[in-house]
C-alpha cells in the first residue's frame, strides 16, 4: 500500500492507496511545533483506526509548502512505518515541463495538481487549486506549464473581513440563496462566495483570451473549492483527489527511487 501525503498551509492531507484505488482520506492542521513522535503517532493510529498495519504501508510520497515541519515530519515516517518517504521536489520526475522563468520557486503542490490534472483530462488546461491560496496555473497540450497565478484564498479573504472588523462576526462559508441579502450574515456570505465566483470567472475569462483558446477545459480542486465550481459555467470538472492521485502518479514514476 502507498501513503501520499499533502502538507498545505491549513492541513495536511493524507491518503491511503492500494494500488490505484484511494481507500481513504484524513486531515490533520498543520502545526509546525509537533515532534516526530507526535507525527508518526498519529498516522499511526489513523492506519489501526483503519484495520491497518504500519507494516502494511510499503511506500510513502510527501508533497510539502511548509518547509519547517519537514525533519519532525520526515523522521515520524522513517521511525513508525519504516519507511523512507520520497519527498517532491526539485529533480523529481514528473512528466511536466516548467517552462517559467523560476521553476524551483513553483512549489510542489501545484506540480502534483499539474501531474494529476494532465494525466487525466489531457491538455491543454487550466487548473484551479482552491486552497489556503488559489492559484490558476496553465499547461499546454505537450505538458508544459506556462503560467500561473495567485490570489488570497476565499477563506484568507474571509478572516480578513470578520478579524478586522470590531462588528462583524464570523460565518460559516457558504453561498446563500440570493445576492440580494437582508441581514449581516447572509451580507457577508453574499459578498465573500458571490465575490469569489466573479472574480473565479473574470480570471478564467482573461486568461483564455491571453491565451487565445476559448474552450480551454478548466479543472478545479481542493476545499472550498466544490461551491464555487457548482455555481459557474466557467469551471468543467471539480475534481476533490485531484492531489492524492498526483501523488500517486509521481510514486509510480519514481519507483525505487529516494530523495
Amino acid at each position: 500500500m502507498l501513503l501520499v501525503v499533502d502538507i498545505g498551509n491549513t492541513n495536511i492531507t493524507l491518503g491511503i492507496f492500494e494500488e490505484k484505488e484511494l481507500l481513504g482520506t484524513f486531515r490533520m492542521t498543520t502545526k509546525i511545533a509537533r515532534t516526530s513522535d507526535e507525527y508518526g503517532i498519529f498516522i499511526r493510529d489513523l492506519l489501526l483506526t483503519r484495520g491497518l498495519k504500519p507494516e502494511d504501508i510499503e511506500a510513502v510520497i510527501v508533497s510539502s509548502v511548509v518547509p519547517n515541519l519537514m525533519h519532525s515530519f520526515k523522521n515520524g515516517i522513517i521511525k513508525y512505518l519504516d519507511v523512507t518517504p520520497i519527498i517532491v521536489g526539485a529533480g523529481t520526475k514528473t512528466g511536466i515541463k516548467i517552462a517559467i522563468a523560476n521553476p524551483r520557486e513553483v512549489g510542489s503542490d501545484r506540480i502534483v495538481d499539474l501531474v494529476a490534472a494532465y494525466e487525466t483530462y489531457g491538455g491543454p488546461l487550466i487548473v484551479i487549486d482552491f486552497g489556503t491560496a488559489t492559484t490558476y496555473d496553465l499547461i499546454l497540450e505537450d505538458g508544459s506549464f506556462v503560467a500561473g497565478l495567485t490570489c488570497p484564498g476565499i477563506r484568507i479573504c474571509a478572516n480578513a473581513l470578520w478579524s478586522d472588523t470590531a462588528a462583524l462576526p464570523e460565518v460559516e462559508i457558504k453561498k446563500p440563496d440570493s445576492i440580494l441579502a437582508k441581514d449581516t450574515i447572509t451580507s457577508m456570505q453574499a459578498g465573500l462566495v458571490y465575490g469569489y465566483i466573479g472574480q473565479t470567472e473574470y480570471i478564467i475569462k482573461k486568461m483564455k483570451e491571453e491565451i487565445g483558446i476559448p474552450d480551454i477545459k478548466v479543472v478545479a480542486t481542493g476545499g472550498l473549492g466544490k461551491i464555487i465550481a457548482d455555481a459557474t459555467d466557467e469551471i468543467q470538472i471539480y475534481d476533490s483527489a485531484l492531489t492524492m492521485n498526483g501523488l500517486r502518479l509521481i510514486y509510480e514514476k519514481c519507483k525505487g527511487k529516494r530523495n
